[in-house]
């Protein structure tokens, strides 16, 4: 079939029907019309996509038979059912699915942060690499703590935020290359661990931890989940299943976008605490309980809501509609 002299001889048509979509009041016979041509119009949909599943043919006649079924359904989207129905059951559907990964991801980085803190504390030879002992005292005495306390607090959690949400979504968005996550954990889990060496060896072990629990324990997973859904647009791609590799990319790759998304407001929530919270006056104990909190309510909210979505077959995915059609594979 000839696409484009399909679209010469029913062009008209179609802007009529996306003429009457937009109309704010219709006539009976306008309305009668707008039937007719939308029931025409997915039909020739249904054609052109046997011969093109994607086009920007199909994207724009999609975009116009939404429009028109709105009219004569009267489901016009309602933002605050949208919004929520992402957090209650889009958002812990996509978090719930990368619960193992996370936790796998999680284990690495420890694993490989404690070896390097072993490594750092153990050995006079590292520490005189890392600078002199001068300068680390610098950093064991005052560079570390004041690091949380030497800006407005507001200003500094603006500032981690940001920071902190663009390295979730490079690892969601570098996910697919297969290396990007890798090294980014890597180098993470190095320089957590040997800063933790430092600490360690110049006996402010107990520092670093109130320093770095009250916050970290949700920044971090969060640095997790974000490298487990990078790993899976990447395993995506190298193991798309029964489906074509386009069509398991972009599957996948909406459900994660709706993680990065998510991990926003998380972060957020982390950003509130390294700031407010970390370098407060409270005792060590009731900051890294305010922490433990945060993280528990993350791992409520995901293992509870994010399992009741994942048993109704939700997974974080647009509705069929909006997502399109897919590929035939094979």
């Amino acid at each position: 079939m000839d696409l484009d002299a399909f679209t010469a001889v029913h062009r008209r048509q179609w802007e009529r029907l996306n003429s009457l979509a937009r109309k704010r009041r219709l006539t009976g016979h306008e309305a009668d019309e707008l039937l007719e041509l939308y029931q025409s119009t997915s039909a020739q949909l249904s054609l052109i996509r046997s011969v093109e599943a994607e086009s920007a043919l199909s994207a724009s006649l999609s975009a116009i038979l939404a429009n028109a079924r709105t009219r004569f359904t009267g489901a016009r989207s309602n933002v605050f059912v949208d919004v929520a129905r992402f957090f209650a059951i889009s958002l812990p559907a996509a978090f719930y699915r990368l619960r193992w990964l996370t936790v796998i991801v999680g284990v690495v980085f420890t694993v490989i942060g404690a070896l390097f803190a072993a490594w750092a504390a153990g050995s006079p030879a590292v520490l005189a690499a890392l600078g002199s002992d001068a300068r680390l005292q610098q950093l064991v005495n005052h560079d570390f703590v004041n690091y949380y306390s030497d800006n407005p607090a507001a200003s500094f959690a603006g500032s981690v935020w940001t920071n902190n949400a663009w390295i979730a979504a490079q690892c969601v968005a570098l996910g697919i290359t297969g290396v990007f996550v890798p090294y980014s954990l890597f180098m993470n889990a190095q320089n957590v661990g040997m800063t933790a060496g430092v600490m360690f060896a110049y006996g402010r072990g107990d520092t670093f931890f109130s320093y770095i629990l009250p916050h970290g324990l949700m920044e971090l997973t969060s640095v997790f989940i974000a490298s487990a859904a990078g790993l899976r647009i990447f395993w995506a791609w190298v193991s798309p299943g029964p489906r074509s590799r386009l069509d398991s990319l972009a599957r996948e790759g909406r459900s994660l976008v709706t993680t990065a998304v998510g991990l926003v407001f998380v972060l957020f929530i982390s950003g509130l605490v390294e700031a407010y919270v970390t370098p407060s006056p409270l005792p060590v104990w009731a900051k890294i309980t305010i922490g433990a909190l945060v993280l528990a309510a993350y791992w409520s909210y995901t293992l509870m809501l994010g399992r009741r979505a994942w048993l109704a077959r939700e997974r974080g995915d647009l509705a069929a509609d909006d997502a399109g059609a897919a590929a035939p594979s094979g």
